[in-house]
């Protein structure tokens, strides 16, 4: 009983022992090695969302550098104690005027 098979391409390609040999590595350092395809897929977005961290936090560093070189001048130092912490000299009144439109209310969120 002779094989039919035995004289065509595909045959011969696949009864290749190299040819099993490099479909057996693929499919092992495809899916199932340490370092693997989608585990390298799933680090590379990791590493891109701290890249984008990094930036983000680079530019805050720089927002808060501008803040503390304009908090040395005493002017701006009472400013910003004014505006943030609603202090006042001893003469002064505050008054704070709060309009419908400006909070949030739990009811108003859905």
């Amino acid at each position: 009983m002779t094989n039919p098979y035995k004289d065509k391409a595909w045959f011969k390609f696949l009864s290749n022992k190299y040819v099993w040999v490099l479909l057996f590595f693929g499919t092992w350092m495809i899916f199932l090695d340490n370092y693997s395809y989608f585990d390298h897929r799933f680090l590379n977005d990791q590493i891109e969302e701290l890249e984008d961290n990094k930036e983000y936090y680079k530019q805050e560093l720089k927002k808060d550098e501008g803040q503390i070189k304009q908090l040395k001048n005493p002017e701006q130092i009472e400013k910003y104690a004014r505006e943030n912490y609603y202090m006042k000299k001893d003469s002064e009144d505050i008054y704070l005027i709060e309009f419908e439109g400006d909070t949030l209310d739990d009811s108003n969120k859905n």
